[in-house]
């Protein structure tokens, strides 16, 4: 007969300790170790391993797999994945709560009209689904919907109805009988995820799972979660703006530098293709301490509108405040403008803005992040249709970035009529726009306001 015992478990690594650890001795991690029941049966060990009928083979023999994939209907959820949902895969999406995963998720299952899709929600009754879909005007009614959380349920419906395209929302609240603990449990959540994992390889089915994080802003769970499933979705923003990011941080089919933007609205989520035009202002107002930065995220170039405002420290501690942009790399900007360029800033409040409430990590942002400071600190705009795309050292040099041709064409195709770049940048083809080439920070102001 089996036996239960307690046991302690790592939700990060997923090591098992007998007793209570304060870190753990495998990842380094404080306070991760949870109590679980665990269950020991009686035969231990593995007495013989099976004969296994596969030979090696050499990598030129092997065939190269065709991976047929399914259009999900969203473009930027198209792109995110690669070109499209790849059969038997299992894609987990991670987010805040209310950061809007069940939406995109019932988004798929609606949108994906010529296939059948079964949404699993272990979270919400379908009546609250229903009503939900009905405020995404314009979406198919016909997929399929089903509250449960137990597997061995989940598993006696799938086998009835055969779907094309499976989603489960969310992982946390799926319970396997055979194990038992209690859901959300880094053993429970391993389980199921293993189980689906088998069912989608199995069966074909492609998986999608929703995953909550922790306050620390990782996926809740094991860490064996991330590696057991082919693709990891990230979706990011701000509840106080409308823009949403999906980022993949694994994919197993496509590459992890593509980018998903989508703007939340009061019937769902809506693809943003062209997120230049949304970010920053075309219309030239004149106004003091704003530029515009050619940025890329992964492989996607957009231009982004900075904002700054420098002021008399009123307290006589000056402020740094960043929205989107890094605190630390501002300080380190604020302190090269000083000791290098003569500009004393250490008796104002700098504050800086990127708009749209996107939080961008590209260095790229330095000269125009520099450049909104000074317009912002001596009251004069920066002239229009230019914008920036260059890194800033602590000497006070202007540095090269990378991908600049990507970066000029953007901000070409946007009708901006002068760029200022490094220096080290050499033969660049340009048409309609003129490329100002700078080494220091001084030849950078000078250029601007001559």
């Amino acid at each position: 007969m089996a036996k239960t015992k307690s046991v302690f478990i790592c939700r990060n690594c997923g090591t098992e300790s007998p007793k209570w650890t304060g870190r753990c001795p495998a990842c380094g991690e404080w306070n991760t170790f949870s109590e679980e029941a665990h269950v020991i049966s009686k035969e231990r060990g593995i007495s013989n391993f099976p004969s296994s009928r596969q030979l090696p083979l050499k990598l030129s023999d092997v065939k190269p797999l065709e991976v047929p994939r399914l259009d999900t209907r969203i473009g930027e959820l198209n792109r995110v994945l690669g070109g499209g949902l790849v059969k038997g895969s299992v894609v987990l999406i991670g987010g805040e709560p209310g950061i809007g995963k069940s939406t995109l998720a019932l988004q798929v299952a609606m949108a994906m009209d010529d296939v059948k899709v079964l949404y699993i929600s272990g979270e919400e009754s379908i009546e609250q689904i229903r009503l939900r879909a009905e405020r995404m005007k314009g979406g198919n009614m016909n997929c399929f919907v089903l509250n449960e959380v137990m597997l061995e349920n989940i598993f006696s419906r799938l086998e009835e109805l055969k779907p094309d395209v499976v989603i489960v929302d969310s992982v946390q609240t799926m319970q396997d009988g055979d194990n038992g603990s209690s859901p959300g449990t880094v053993s429970q959540i391993r389980d199921c995820a293993a189980k689906l994992l088998r069912y989608a390889k199995e069966a074909g089915t492609p998986v999608f799972l929703i995953g909550h994080i922790t306050k620390d802003g990782m996926l809740a769970g094991p860490k064996v979660l991330e590696h057991i499933v082919d693709t990891v979705l990230l979706f990011e923003g701000d509840q106080q703006h409308l823009f949403r990011m999906l980022r993949p941080s694994k994919n197993r089919f496509g590459a992890t530098t593509e980018l998903g933007i989508f703007e939340m609205l009061q019937d769902g989520l809506r693809e943003v293709k062209n997120p230049s035009e949304m970010l920053i202002n075309l219309n030239d107002d004149g106004l003091s301490g704003v530029s515009i930065a050619a940025t890329i995220d992964g492989i996607r170039p957009f231009l982004i509108e900075v904002q700054a405002l420098v002021s008399t420290a009123a307290y006589g501690i000056p402020q740094r405040v960043t929205s989107g942009y890094e605190q630390r790399r501002l300080n380190m900007l604020l302190a090269v403008l000083e000791r290098r360029a003569g500009f004393k800033l250490g008796t104002k409040d700098v504050f800086i803005n990127l708009a749209g409430g996107i939080r961008v990590y590209d260095p790229a942002l330095d000269l125009a992040v520099v450049c909104a400071v000074l317009s912002s600190g001596f009251d004069k705009p920066v002239p229009g249709k230019t914008c920036f795309s260059a890194e800033i050292g602590l000497s006070g040099e202007i540095r090269p970035v990378n991908r600049i041709e990507n970066r000029i064409n953007e901000a070409e195709r946007l009708g901006f009529k002068e760029m200022i770049i490094s220096a080290s940048h050499k033969k660049i083809n340009v048409k309609d726009i003129k490329l100002v080439r700078v080494s220091r920070i001084e030849e950078a102001i000078k250029a601007l306001w001559k």
